[in-house]
């Protein structure tokens, strides 16, 4: 295939065999675990857990990646949308509250088959942020949730970072149109998020900046109560990181970063304990599940 799904546009003749382009991988699935995750938030893990599917590869490659060895070392196991979709089934059997999508932009056109039919359960879409608004119409009315990162405000950063400078605009545009597909966000009796979109971001030691300017633009860009926002303080130092990122986030970084949210209005979602910023929260990728 020549592949345009994700902003870099790079048209990579992906084959069945072979991995091409800026995501590295082949046209077809590859995926490293799927599992029941227990450290989404709250309202997606419950008190069973989210049923995580994480997909190889990745069409953003953050240096600082905490799944590392599926995002840029591309380990995983080819799968079918036929095998796809029986593990949606035996997750939900488990008790999984939704089906949880990990970085799957790269794979869309195989996903969307093993979507076709309702699965009972919310759909999560989990990913980067960095998302093709074409690509995104292909999920509509298969997927009841977004799940996106909005990593940068800074567009210096973010091509810095994940050589990606039109992040900011590029981010906007995917969540205005997701946001279009799901509306305002709906919980259910449960406690449970049924539909809408939940928009994460991780801070990052001395880019509080960097934060102050995605809060701005969640805040100038939905209404309060529209969205949920998630403020993550887990980022946690990866080997051979350089400056500011070879430490984890203090204590008034996270703090400053929490007024400013309230101040801004950023009311309606959820923050993280200290205790988040710790490698055992990172899966172990052992193709278990698959």
């Amino acid at each position: 295939m020549n592949c345009t799904l994700c902003p870099r546009l790079c048209h990579a003749e992906r084959s069945a065999t072979r991995g091409e382009g800026f995501c590295g991988m082949p046209a077809g699935i590859v995926a490293a675990r799927a599992m029941l995750h227990h450290w989404e938030e709250p309202c997606l893990s419950g008190t069973r857990g989210a049923g995580c599917v994480f997909f190889s590869g990745c069409s953003l490659g953050c240096v600082y990646c905490q799944n590392g060895s599926i995002s840029r070392e591309r380990f995983g196991k080819p799968i079918t949308p036929e095998r796809l979709r029986e593990i949606f089934d035996e997750l939900i059997a488990r008790g999984a509250h939704c089906i949880d999508l990990v970085t799957p932009t790269h794979f869309t056109p195989w996903i969307l088959p093993a979507l076709r039919e309702p699965l009972g359960v919310p759909v999560v879409w989990n990913c980067g942020g960095y998302e093709r608004v074409e690509t995104l119409r292909t999920l509509e009315g298969r997927v009841q949730v977004y799940l996106p990162d909005f990593k940068y405000g800074d567009d210096a950063l973010a091509a810095a970072l994940s050589r990606a400078p039109d992040y900011r605009a590029t981010a906007l545009a995917a969540l205005r149109e997701m946001f279009r597909q799901v509306g305002p966000y709906r919980m259910g009796e449960d406690g449970l998020l049924q539909s809408g979109l939940l928009i994460r971001h991780m801070l990052l030691p001395g880019c509080l900046d960097n934060t102050r300017r995605v809060i701005d633009a969640v805040a100038e860009t939905f209404r309060p109560g529209e969205v949920l926002f998630s403020l993550l303080r887990q980022y946690t130092p990866q080997p051979n990181a350089e400056g500011t990122l070879a430490r984890r986030v203090t204590g008034a970084e996270y703090r400053a970063a929490l007024a400013y949210m309230d101040a801004c209005g950023l009311r309606e979602g959820f923050v993280q304990e200290k205790s988040s910023a710790k490698e055992e929260y990172t899966p172990v990728f052992d193709l278990s599940g698959l």
